[in-house]
């Protein structure tokens, strides 16, 4: 299974995320801020990072582009309510900054795996 990385500031996203996919056998780090998810990856990187994009210290966008400057085969999943947007908009913009595959929230359990299986077995959106 893999080292998934997940970056969100809102613990309840955190709390599921985790939970699900832990119960199918990956490991899975937490990071309430992107900072501390890039401090986390530089030290040990993973396989997979999912990231917010709404964020009050550092926005998702940012995160991509830095973690695509680092590593270019990094697999990165990008998600988003949307703030006081619609998040299509935020995925949109995710995508053209380095992005592989976006999810806007709320979504469901299977779209989850689904998208987490795809990158990992290297499907493409």
């Amino acid at each position: 299974m893999a080292r998934i990385l997940l970056i969100d500031d809102n613990p309840d996203v955190l709390n599921v995320v985790h939970r699900v996919l832990t119960a199918e056998g990956h490991v899975v780090e937490d990071a309430p801020k992107s900072s501390a998810g890039l401090a986390l990856h530089r030290a040990n990187p993973f396989d997979l990072v999912i990231t917010d994009i709404v964020m009050p210290e550092k926005e998702g966008i940012s995160t991509i582009i830095e973690l695509r400057g680092e590593c270019p085969d990094l697999k990165i999943i990008a998600m988003s309510g949307g703030g006081d947007f619609e998040p299509y908009g935020y995925l949109d913009i995710a995508i053209r900054v380095g992005a592989d595959r976006t999810l806007p929230k709320p979504f469901s359990r299977e779209e989850l795996l689904e998208a987490v299986n795809d990158m990992l077995s290297g499907k493409p959106e």
